[in-house]
């Protein structure tokens, strides 16, 4: 069944805690095998040794179970592969701990012979040289006089010996390093000065026994007089953990030398056991990590299985029931791998997979993915899982996310860069898929295709925008010309004229934006209006893309009253008003402007103007009246007419037709001066605004109160009870009554979601054009900042500017950049587009599948 991997089984035990299930056993018995692979990681890591690869995860689930040194047969059971596992393990841990615990206690040894002859050298040489120093200094500093040479102690019989009364004690021993201070500080204070304390650091770190970590360690030796000043220091030393040793009379120069012999023979005979255990440890975890992972996977793979078995259920005599969700087209294929089974078996009890009675549980959601759209489905899943059967947004988002991220980051230097970095994870597709790749570099590659994608779409904006490292690309010959430009006798302020006549196909950058844009005065704020009708124009199809989708899953799903009263208005409501935005903005694009202003427009009949190309219609005959002006249809003018007078179309208003409207006051006054345009661009334009400011406003009432109350007509059925049953007629009202109050609730929210987010969302899409705008200026900043104003200096100093430049476009643009824009896509995607039809509360189907628990545990 695994490797069919479209079958989710599900539990009928769910009432059973998980130490009361079948195979509860068998679970802890692969817990304590992943234990001690657990255990014999960390050795291997201790020696930083690498654990072999078992190879693919589908050569091992293909491959046959090898325990032991020989295949299972298909005849074994899961027990009898897990005892041979258990016994091979044991062996190895047992082997492992023991040399482990002998390991501790070499080092121990060891340790303390290292400590020892160091106490016994850095002591000698204490007693040899600083001693005496320090006597001769301490006679000279406290040479009596006559006054005071008497001894209190001979005052009392007690000084007959002077040479011994005056010898003090002492404790040599070890202490680490860190701790010198605070050890120091504390013998201080606990015998208020009384003792003289000196410290010898060890060069070699000592091996701790226990972790294995080097620690930094020094020789103290501490002068006392006092029983009860060792009594404390003793407890001081215990306390800081500081090792003591006792040496032999430091004047006995012999014994100290004898001791000092022996002790070096022992200390070289500790390290050849301590190697020779190391070694044998070493090569046992050297044969470990050869089989740690294989190991490893059989475990989680048994793991997986009698995880699964306590899923069944045993109410059928003999037999074990199961149940789970399967995919339609691959029934055939369960039932077939079942039979199989059984057969392997020699069962005489037959197998059987039938469909379980209606009514089922909410099924899980699946979806075939390929590896272009399993990064877009993750994409989607992130945010939620779709319903059962509900539009996956995943197939609209493989499309529409890498367009609009091209949208905010077009510039076709930068996008080839993306894309040759998604080409380069494509053309290392294989490698990385069997490799074991960090979590950032596995989410790199697993949207691998949407990069490359990314930066195609990237390439494809900035060739519109004709952007590239915000320079222009005059690929196809500039449409506008200056006057001089040949000979750089261009100067500020002039203006460019067209190469061919206005409208014709001569006249249009074959394809996108004329590069001499760049260079104009006006550039910003002719592309900043390019880029925010084309923002409006791109939320607003896709905002309105989701709202059909939503009427596309009510109809699939027959919910009448969602599609009549719930996507009707919903999409009625959108058309009305942004629908007829985009259709404002490319009329107002497809008008010849030039045309109509020009037949609202009094010329002279003897200029050049009159006759020109650039009015559609006939020119008419000027008799010369008024004041020798004439329009294109030959009316004469007096000087008094306004637009409106002089307009023919009579489109009404101040503009009548004829001049360019301002789409934005146009549209606030669809609702804020209904019935008025002031400058119209089609006959009967405030009739149709109207018309659709009625359909709008009728729509947000239907939306709000039409489906509650249908629902309410539906719930509400007669229902006759005896007398005695009155209470529980009233607690059926209420609950009833209750149910219908969150309703409402419910659908004012959606309704008040709906309207207000439909303009907040439509300003949200204005992000497209904020980071397009952003990503350009930086380039430009870049680029002025760092290689304009060093290439005309030298050669050392463009090197360095090309330096500053290339450096700052990395880190800025081709990173933070990308995920900034990354990051606003993914949010365009998630709230403005799925909120109008993705409900995201579907459960994922998870197959049963040993190479996602496999990957899961590594």
């Amino acid at each position: 069944l695994e490797f069919r991997r479209v079958l989710q089984f599900t539990d009928l035990n769910p009432d059973l805690t998980p130490f009361q299930r079948r195979y509860v056993s068998y679970v802890k018995r692969c817990d304590e095998l992943e234990r001690k692979l657990r255990f014999f990681s960390g050795e291997i890591d201790k020696f930083e040794l690498d654990v072999q690869s078992a190879g693919t995860i589908d050569s091992f689930l293909e491959s046959p179970t090898i325990v032991g040194g020989s295949a299972d047969a298909k005849s074994s059971t899961g027990a009898q592969l897990l005892e041979s596992l258990e016994n091979e393990l044991d062996g190895y841990e047992s082997q492992l701990r023991e040399l482990n615990s002998y390991s501790e206690k070499l080092t121990s040894e060891y340790n303390e012979k290292v400590e020892l002859q160091e106490v016994l050298e850095k002591s000698r040489r204490f007693f040899m040289t600083d001693a005496p120093r320090l006597a001769v200094s301490e006679l000279t500093s406290g040479h009596r006089g006559p006054d005071n040479s008497a001894n209190l102690l001979e005052s009392e019989g007690l000084g007959a010996r002077p040479d011994l009364d005056m010898r003090f004690s002492s404790i040599t021993g070890v202490v680490a390093t860190d701790e010198k201070n605070r050890f120091e500080r504390m013998i201080f204070r606990a015998t208020r000065g009384n003792c003289y304390v000196r410290f010898a650091p060890i060069k070699q770190p000592i091996t701790d026994p226990e972790s294995g970590a080097l620690v930094e360690k020094c020789v103290f030796i501490i002068f006392y007089k006092s029983e009860s000043i060792e009594a404390k220091l003793k407890k001081i030393c215990d306390a800081f953990q500081a090792h003591r040793y006792s040496l032999p009379d430091m004047d006995d120069a012999s014994a100290v030398e004898t001791m000092l012999t022996e002790n070096a023979q022992e200390l070289v005979d500790s390290r050849t056991v301590l190697l020779k255990n190391q070694d044998t440890r070493y090569r046992l975890c050297q044969m470990l990590s050869k089989h740690t992972e294989r190991w490893t996977w059989i475990v989680v793979r048994e793991k997986a299985i009698y995880h699964s078995l306590n899923q069944f259920k045993a109410d059928v005599s003999g037999m074990l029931r199961g149940e789970g969700w399967v995919i339609a087209e691959n029934l055939h294929e369960v039932k077939d791998a079942v039979e199989r089974a059984h057969a392997n078996m020699d069962m005489a009890m037959p197998s059987l997979v039938d469909h379980v009675p209606q009514p089922w549980p909410t099924p899980p959601t699946h979806y075939v993915t390929n590896k272009f759209t399993y990064g877009y489905q993750e994409f989607v899943n992130t945010y939620g899982i779709p319903r059962y059967r509900e539009a996956n947004p995943a197939l609209f988002t493989a499309a529409t996310f890498p367009f609009l991220f091209g949208v905010m980051y077009g510039d076709v230097g930068h996008g080839t860069f993306l894309f040759l970095c998604g080409c380069y994870l494509l053309y290392n597709e294989k490698a990385h898929d069997n490799a074991k790749l960090s979590e950032m570099f596995e989410g790199l590659h697993a949207g691998r295709y949407m990069i490359v994608m990314m930066g195609f779409f990237a390439v494809y904006a900035g060739m519109i925008y004709n952007d590239c490292f915000s320079l222009g690309l005059n690929l196809f010959g500039s449409r506008w010309a200056f006057d001089g430009q040949d000979e750089g006798a261009v100067e500020e302020n002039d203006v460019a004229e067209p190469t061919a006549q206005y409208g014709s196909s001569e006249s249009v950058y074959p394809f996108g934006l004329d590069p001499m844009w760049h260079i104009a005065q006006n550039e910003l704020l002719f592309f900043n209006s390019f880029k925010m009708k084309l923002s409006v124009i791109f939320g607003i199809i896709q905002m309105f893309l989701g709202t059909c989708l939503k009427g596309l899953n009510a109809l699939y799903f027959g919910e009448k009253l969602d599609l009549m009263f719930e996507f009707i208005p919903m999409a009625i409501f959108a058309a009305s008003l942004f629908i007829y935005m985009v259709v404002l903005i490319f009329m107002k694009w497809t008008i010849d402007w030039n045309s109509r202003m020009l037949s609202a427009t009094c010329i002279d009949p003897a200029s050049s103007t009159w006759g020109s190309a650039d009015y559609n219609g006939d020119w008419g005959n000027c008799n010369g009246g008024g004041d020798g002006t004439c329009l294109p249809d030959g009316t004469s003018c007096d000087g008094s007419e306004t637009t409106a007078d002089k307009c023919p179309l009579g489109y009404g208003g101040s503009g009548d037709g004829c001049q360019p409207p301002n789409l934005i006051t146009t549209l606030i006054n669809i609702a804020l001066q209904p019935g008025v345009v002031d400058e119209p661009m089609y006959a009967g334009q405030p009739q149709v605004q109207n018309f659709l400011l009625f359909l709008a406003f009728a729509s947000v009432p239907v939306l709000l109160l039409a489906k509650p109350y249908f629902l309410s007509q539906q719930q509400h059925e007669p229902v006759h009870h005896h007398a005695d049953e009155e209470n529980g007629d009233e607690e059926h009202e209420g609950g009833e009554d209750h149910n219908f109050g969150e309703i409402v609730i419910h659908q004012a929210i959606e309704t008040i979601e709906f309207v207000l987010g439909m303009v907040s969302n439509t300003a949200s899409y204005l992000r497209l054009w904020a980071l397009s705008l952003a990503h350009s200026e930086l380039a430009t900043v870049f680029w002025e900042k760092a290689m304009l104003t060093t290439l005309n200096m030298n050669f050392f100093a463009s090197y360095i500017g090309f330096g500053v430049f290339a450096g700052v476009t990395f880190g800025v643009l081709l990173m933070m950049d990308v995920l900034e824009c990354f990051l606003h896509a993914l949010r365009l995607h998630w709230v403005e587009f799925q909120s109008k039809f993705f409900k995201a509360d579907g459960v994922r189907f998870a197959p049963y599948n040993f190479k996602q628990v496999i990957k899961d545990a590594s």
